[in-house]
Parts: structure tokens; C-alpha cells; sequence
């Protein structure tokens, strides 16, 4: 859509000036910046300078372009297209500002939307913590369990939270990794034709068994989630490396009790 700079309405009363070295100018209206936002409800309900024909100056600290998308979000016209966090976080910064109930509404279901939550799910969380969006904190708090936290990119956002909100963080890990790890407990049925063929192997457990244990805790104590370890390749690799030719096809006999281990571990608790 175009660019609210672009809308000069004969009815507008006030202009906003952006806060670049060389200020661009928005006319907008006081009753709809009122109606959308307290303080700007209390800024004009203070006594004005008369002005002639030339509508007053706000000046605010903004730049054009999160001016620009603010505005579209105010204003009864289709929503801007937020591509990235870079774009996302000025413009949640401003509407928070200035109290802006539905620009703030919107920006909240963008935030956690797949193509952020899923792809920089530590940084969503730590730009939901910074604004106190507890819902979506709690969201993107669950989506980092597929991710090494500590080995995630350095943002400004997290210079912005507070330590006890990472430390949640973290303590969510660990915990969903000690429970996870502790399930991984295999029972007396799951058996290998070579593996527990003879009189004195016959009550172990097979080789593969204990390669996927060794694996598994590895994995989960990074990424404490069943997304990894119960994949095809996780577990192709797993029986190949257990030096047992009949290993993969007890595997397979083991579907059952595979499945019922991921729905255990997508059981724990898995949000801050």
C-alpha cells in the first residue's frame, strides 16, 4: 500500500515530524491519534497555541519508517508487511510508547508467527520479555527447545531482559532435559535375535538400545525435545553404528514402544 507520508487528507489537524536529521512530516488527525492512544489523548486535551491555517508540529523520536508502518497500523487501511525483527522491534518499541492498544495487538500476533518464532525462537522470547508479553514468552519459550540456546546469535534484544528471565530459561532447559533423559529407560520386551540369542545375553538389552541411550542423552541435553532422536535418520544411524546386522529390525519390532517414549517426553512441561 502506499506510504502514509503520501496522505495529505484536507481535514487533518496536526502533522507528526519524524525523528530523522532531516524530519518527514505525517498529517494525520487528532481525534483518531486520541481515540487510539492515552497519551496522545492527554497531549492535545492540554491547551493549544492558536494556529491560523497550519496545522500544529509533534515533533517525536521515531524514524519515517517506523512512523510510517505505526501509523498504518492506527489507521483503518491494510497493515504493513513486517519482514523481519529488525523491522518489528522499533515499531512494537513505539507503539508501547505511546500506549497504542491495537498496533501493539497486531505486532503480538506477528511476533510469534512461524516465520519468527520458528526460525529465531530465543530472540522472539527475549523481545517478548523486554515488553512484559507474557503469552508469547511462554510460546517462544517452548519453540527454543529445538534450538542450543547457548549456542544461539548474539542480539541487542537480550542486552534488554532481565537475568531472571534467562535464567527461566535456561532452568526450563534443564529441567525438561534431566526428565527426558531419565525416561529413556527400555523395557524387558525390547529384544535382538542376535543380540539376546544365547543363554547368556538373552536378559540384556540390544546393542542398539544402548547406542540410541548413549545418542539420545547427548541430544536431549542440548535440545531437550523428541523432534531429533525419533526421526528416521536418528535412528537409521543408530542401528547401523550398533555393529549388529539383525539390530535394525529390532528397531522396527520396536515401533510401539518408540512411539510410546516421544509422547512421554512431548509430555513434560515445556514452557517457562
Amino acid at each position: 500500500m502506499p506510504s502514509m507520508r503520501d496522505f495529505h487528507p484536507p481535514d487533518c489537524d496536526v502533522i507528526l515530524a519524524s525523528g530523522d536529521v532531516e524530519p518527514i512530516h505525517f498529517h494525520a488527525h487528532r481525534f483518531i491519534l486520541s481515540a487510539a492512544s492515552p497519551f496522545f489523548k492527554s497531549m492535545f486535551s492540554l491547551p493549544q497555541k492558536p494556529v491560523n491555517e497550519t496545522s500544529p508540529v509533534v515533533q517525536v523520536s521515531e524514524t519515517h519508517t517506523t512512523l510510517d508502518a505505526l501509523l498504518q497500523f492506527v489507521y483503518p487501511v491494510p497493515d504493513p508487511e513486517i519482514a523481519s525483527l529488525d523491522e518489528l522491534v522499533p515499531i512494537l518499541a513505539a507503539a508501547s510508547k505511546y500506549d497504542l492498544t491495537a498496533p501493539i495487538s497486531a505486532l503480538r500476533k506477528i511476533l510469534v508467527t512461524p516465520q519468527f518464532v520458528e526460525t529465531e525462537p530465543t530472540r522472539v522470547y527475549a523481545i517478548a520479555c523486554r515488553y512484559e508479553l507474557a503469552a508469547e514468552a511462554r510460546l517462544a519459550s517452548s519453540h527454543t527447545l529445538n534450538v542450543n540456546v547457548l549456542d544461539c546469535p548474539l542480539s541487542e534484544d537480550l542486552k534488554h531482559i532481565s537475568a531472571y528471565a534467562y535464567h527461566q530459561l535456561l532452568d526450563l532447559h534443564r529441567r525438561r532435559s534431566r526428565a527426558a533423559q531419565a525416561l529413556l529407560q527400555a523395557p524387558d520386551g525390547i529384544k535382538c535375535m542376535q543380540c539376546n540369542g544365547t543363554a547368556y545375553s538373552v536378559y540384556g538389552q540390544p546393542k542398539w538400545w544402548f547406542e540410541f541411550e548413549t545418542r539420545a542423552k547427548e541430544e536431549l541435553a542440548i535440545r531437550p525435545t523428541s523432534a531429533v532422536i525419533f526421526e528416521m535418520p536418528f535412528l537409521f544411524d543408530v542401528a547401523s553404528s550398533a555393529g549388529c546386522v539383525r539390530c535394525p529390525g529390532s528397531v522396527l519390532e520396536s515401533h510401539k514402544f518408540l512411539a510410546e517414549l516421544k509422547q512421554k517426553i512431548d509430555a513434560l512441561p515445556m514452557t517457562i
